[in-house]
C-alpha cells in the first residue's frame, strides 16, 4: 500500500479492493463477503462488490487498486494472546534438542558438544525441546551426562515446557547450589535417592541462570529471561517476528513481560522495525511497580500497549510441576507445587481487580484452577466490575463444576491445542486417565464459554492453523485421538477462537479480530478455505500473505 500526494493536496490514503475468492469475517453471523475495501490501514468497506466501490467513491480516495484473490481465502489475521516472543527468538538460536533433532540423550549431548566446539570461549551452551518422556531413555539428561560437554561452561537444556530443565556441575557450583541448598519457593533442585543433586531444575530455581545482574523473578513464575546483548536481543525478536507473520500471526500477547522484554520491544518501536501488534503483560512481580506509576488504564498504541498482569498459579505438565497434590502416576511422591499461598495469591488478584486491571493466571490442575475462581470471585464480591475479563492460562484440567464457575463469573480460558497435539499422551502418562480430558474445548462451547487458543511459542510453534486442526480432531501428533468427541470444537468456533475471541481476551476486539468496517486492516490470505477443507488437512493449508495495518509484510 501506498499514499499518493500531488502539490496543494492533502495526502490520500491510496485504496485497495479485495474480490475474486473467499472472505470470511468472522463478524456476529460468520458472514462470506464478496469484497473487501482497505483505504490506508482501516477496512473501509466489506461486502459486495458494488457497495465497496461506491463507499470508495464516497470516500474520494484515489482510483482503486484492485487485487483479485484468484479463489484464494482471506481471513482476519490470527491473534495470539499467549506466547513469549523474545524468548522464542532466543530459543530459536540455541541447539535444538526436539524429540526429531534428539530422540535419545547420546545425540542430544553430541548436539550441544558440536556447538560448544563451534563457539569456543566461556559462553554458555543451551539446547532447548527435549521432553523426557520422548527419548529414547524416558528419563531427564542427569548432570553428569552434561559434564560430558563442558566442566567450565554453563550447559543448560531447557524442557520444551519452558518451565525448567538441566544443568551442568559447574553451573549450579557457580551459583553456589549445593545438596544442602533448600528449594527456593515456587521451585525445586532435583535430587536423587541419595540427596544429590541430579542437575534437574524447575521453575523459580531458574534464576540461578540469569547472571548476577539478570531478571529475578522468585517464586513469581519460571524464570527463562535469559541475558544477552541488546544486539542479539534484536535479532532474537525479528526472527521471531518473520516466523509469527509467516503463519498469518499478526497481533500477540506476551504473557510474562519483565525489563527484558520491555526494552526489546521499545528498541524495535525505536527503529521501525515492530510488526506484529505486541499487548504486553507485565509479571506480577511487577505489580507494585505498576500500580505505583498510575498504568491502570491501556498505554501505548495499536502496535505495543500494556495489556495486564500475569501471574502463576502452579507449574506445567509436561514438567511435572502442575499442582496435583495426590502425586504423579509414576511418582507418586511428585506433587508439583503452587508459586504462591494462597493467601498471597488472593491478595495479588484483588489488589490488580481493584485497580481495574485484566489479569491472566497460569493454572493447569483443578486445585490451581480453583484457586484463580476463587480469588477472582472474592475480588468481583468485593469490588464488582462487569465485564473484567480475568484470564485462566492453559487450564488444561478443570472440571466440569469449575467451567460452571467460570461461566458464571465470566473467566477467559486462554486454551493451546497444539499442547494436546505435541504432548497429549504424556499428560495420560502423568496423571492416567484424567489426562483424556486435557483442553476440553468442547466443553467449554457447552457451557457458554467463550474458547480462545494460542501457541505459548516457544512451547509449540506459532502455527493457528495446526491449533485449529487440533481442536477440530482432537487428534495428536501420533495420530491418537485422546478423549470423546464432546471434547471437539467445530471449525467455525476454531477459527473464532483464534482471531476475533483472541482478540476480546486481549481487549482488542473493537480494532482487530474480524474484517469489518472500521477495523485495522490486519488480514492473511490462505491457499484454501479452512471451513472448507478436511479437518485433516487444514494444517496443511499454506499461508500465502500476511497484511498488517493495510501493508503486506509478508
Amino acid at each position: 500500500m501506498t499514499t499518493q500526494t500531488s502539490p496543494g493536496t492533502a495526502v490520500v490514503p491510496a485504496a485497495t479492493l479485495f474480490l475474486g475468492g473467499t472472505i470470511r469475517t468472522v463478524d456476529a453471523a460468520n458472514s462470506v463477503a464478496e469484497a473487501a475495501l482497505v483505504i490506508g490501514n482501516t477496512i473501509a468497506a466489506v461486502g459486495s462488490e458494488a457497495h465497496c466501490r461506491a463507499e470508495a467513491a464516497r470516500l474520494s480516495t484515489s482510483d482503486v487498486e484492485v487485487v483479485d484473490l484468484a479463489g484464494r481465502t482471506m481471513v482476519p489475521g490470527f491473534t495470539d494472546p499467549h506466547a513469549h516472543p523474545l524468548m522464542y527468538g532466543q530459543l530459536l538460536s540455541w541447539v535444538d534438542c526436539g524429540p526429531e533433532a534428539a530422540p535419545d540423550i547420546p545425540t542430544m549431548l553430541a548436539k550441544l558438544a558440536a556447538a560448544a566446539e563451534a563457539n569456543p570461549g566461556e559462553g554458555p551452551i543451551r539446547g532447548y525441546g527435549y521432553e523426557h518422556r520422548n527419548l529414547a531413555e524416558q528419563r531427564h539428561p542427569t548432570r553428569q551426562e552434561l559434564d560430558t560437554v563442558s566442566t567450565t561452561r554453563e550447559v543448560y537444556v531447557m524442557n520444551a515446557s519452558g518451565h525448567g530443565g538441566v544443568v551442568n556441575s559447574v553451573t549450579l557450583a557457580q551459583a553456589g547450589i549445593t545438596d544442602a541448598t533448600p528449594n527456593p519457593d515456587g521451585g525445586t533442585f532435583f535430587r536423587d535417592a541419595a540427596g544429590s543433586l541430579t542437575g534437574e531444575l524447575s521453575d523459580a530455581a531458574c534464576d540461578i541462570l540469569t547472571g548476577a545482574d539478570g531478571v529475578k523473578l522468585g517464586h513469581h513464575g519460571p524464570n527463562f529471561h535469559l541475558a544477552d546483548s541488546k544486539d542479539q536481543h534484536r535479532a532474537q525478536l525479528l526472527h521471531a517476528q518473520r516466523n509469527f507473520l509467516a503463519n498469518g500471526v499478526t497481533t500477540i500477547g506476551d504473557c510474562q513481560v519483565t525489563r527484558r522484554e520491555f526494552s526489546a520491544y521499545l528498541d524495535l518501536v525505536e527503529r521501525g522495525e515492530l510488526v506484529t501488534r505486541i499487548n504486553a503483560y507485565f509479571l506480577s512481580s511487577l505489580l507494585d511497580e505498576v500500580l505505583e506509576l498510575g498504568l491502570v488504564d491501556k498505554f501505548g498504541d495499536s502496535l505495543l500497549s500494556f495489556a495486564g498482569i500475569k501471574l502463576y498459579a502452579d507449574g506445567t505438565l509436561g514438567g511435572w510441576t502442575a499442582y496435583f497434590p495426590e502425586g504423579y502416576r509414576d511418582d507418586p511422591c511428585r506433587t508439583g507445587s503452587l508459586y504462591h499461598e494462597p493467601a498471597e495469591y488472593r491478595s495479588l488478584v484483588a489488589r490488580a481487580h481493584s485497580a481495574g486491571l485484566q489479569t491472566a493466571t497460569h493454572a493447569q490442575s483443578p486445585t490451581a484452577i480453583q484457586l484463580v475462581i476463587d480469588a477472582v470471585k472474592e475480588a468481583v464480591a468485593a469490588s464488582p466490575r462487569a465485564d473484567h475479563r480475568h484470564r485462566i492460562e492453559h487450564c488444561g484440567l478443570p472440571t466440569p463444576e469449575q467451567i460452571t464457575e467460570m461461566a458464571e463469573l465470566g473467566i477467559l480460558p486462554v486454551n493451546q491445542p497444539q499442547h494436546y497435539y505435541n504432548w497429549g499422551p504424556g499428560v495420560l502418562d502423568a496423571i492416567g486417565s484424567p489426562g483424556e480430558r486435557f483442553n476440553p474445548l468442547g466443553e467449554f462451547v457447552a457451557a457458554s464459554v467463550p474458547v480462545t487458543m494460542s501457541s505459548d511459542a516457544p512451547v509449540a510453534e506459532p502455527r493457528p492453523l495446526e491449533a485449529i486442526q487440533t481442536s477440530i480432531t482432537r487428534t495428536t501428533r501420533s495420530g491418537v485421538q485422546l478423549g470423546g468427541d464432546e471434547l471437539k470444537i467445530d471449525a467455525v468456533q476454531a477459527l473464532r477462537a483464534h482471531t476475533i475471541n483472541g482478540a476480546r481476551a486481549m481487549g482488542r476486539e473493537r480494532d482487530l479480530g474480524s474484517l469489518e468496517t472500521g477495523k485495522l486492516a490486519d488480514f492473511v490470505l490462505l491457499a484454501a478455505d479452512p471451513l472448507d477443507t478436511p479437518a485433516g488437512d487444514i494444517s496443511a493449508i499454506a499461508v500465502l500473505q500476511t497484511w498488517v495495518d493495510g501493508v503486506r509484510v509478508f
